[in-house]
């Protein structure tokens, strides 16, 4: 199966309910009117895409449809992929032209942190790089055996400390790991406890100063893992992620088990932010880089839009 494809069958949920309500909608309308845009705005918001932004889209399509001189409903479907492709655009692959380059990955328990790392790993590896992780979430035993198992599986290397050790100190013999190592690219498990906010800016800068003083040309990644079935939630979690560490992009989890794959929308028109990678399956290869192209062109039941690919 490939990337397309992928993407494709993740998004089914997503697709069925919101390009099952598009279709039904411009079947009612032979003409392009307001009725038209406020039906296509509820369509919109129940796909968790979000008022400000739902706004946005049926604005950009009145003047579209204005512009273009559109009278039949069934050419607003077209204009309308476009338009989300358009604002879903920009700065999607990972920065990692140094070596090493290191990520930081954050999130709260149950996002699915910890899998993205091992899956996120085993994708740079198959490129070739060689990467080395890091256990810096030390607030949980759990989260430093499971990243254990997952550095096994992807077959690459993992410092670890003991539960309760300072998470800058996993992060510094880390990097000292990787550059005897001769590392490609280090990934850090870190903490993602928002409920305490100053110790979390606190932990998240201290871990910067070692960065910043041990490699101070790396190129950095900040990654930040929500769960797309929590809809609005995983907004409101960017951010406030966002007012408290410098946030540099999303992967988004488990698109393909909800209806409201409209979140990626509401995140990047919203915050600014850019969506990475999305999570489109259990399999440790359904971790996919994002594509606005390919993801509009999978929401609306197309076919692979031609020189889709996205490199790293």
């Amino acid at each position: 199966m490939g990337i397309f494809d992928k993407i494709s069958r993740g998004l089914k949920k997503t697709r069925d309910s919101f390009m099952g309500a598009v279709n039904s909608v411009i079947k009612n309308f032979r003409s392009v009117d307001e009725a038209l845009f406020e039906e296509l705005l509820e369509i919109l918001i129940m796909a968790d895409v979000g008022m400000p932004t739902a706004e946005k889209i049926c604005g950009m399509l009145r003047d579209r449809v204005k512009e273009n001189k559109i009278t039949d409903a069934e050419q607003v479907r077209g204009e309308l992929k476009e338009i989300m492709s358009e604002l879903l655009a920009g700065e999607e692959g990972l920065r990692l032209s140094t070596a090493p380059s290191i990520i930081l990955v954050i999130g709260v328990n149950g996002v699915g942190k910890t899998t993205t790392i091992g899956k996120l790993a085993l994708r740079l590896k198959d490129e070739g790089k060689k990467v080395i992780l890091g256990a810096a979430d030390t607030f949980r035993a759990a989260a430093i055996d499971q990243l254990g198992v997952w550095a096994e599986r992807a077959g690459v290397d993992m410092i670890r400390h003991a539960e309760g050790s300072d998470p800058a100190s996993v992060v510094f013999d880390t990097i000292a790991a990787a550059k005897s190592r001769k590392a490609d690219v280090i990934i850090c498990d870190t903490a993602g406890r928002l409920h305490n906010k100053k110790n979390l800016m606190e932990e998240l800068a201290k871990i910067s100063r070692i960065i910043k003083r041990e490699l101070p040309e790396a190129d950095c990644e900040n990654l930040l893992v929500l769960d797309a079935t929590t809809g609005q939630n995983a907004v409101n979690q960017a951010r406030e992620f966002k007012n408290v560490a410098d946030i540099t992009g999303i992967i988004l989890t488990k698109l393909d088990g909800t209806a409201r794959g409209g979140v990626v929308l509401a995140i990047k028109d919203n915050l600014g932010l850019p969506i990475k990678f999305i999570g489109v399956g259990e399999q440790i290869d359904d971790l996919q880089p994002f594509n606005p192209a390919d993801f509009a062109a999978a929401l609306f039941g197309e076919e692979e839009p031609a020189g889709s690919a996205l490199e790293l």
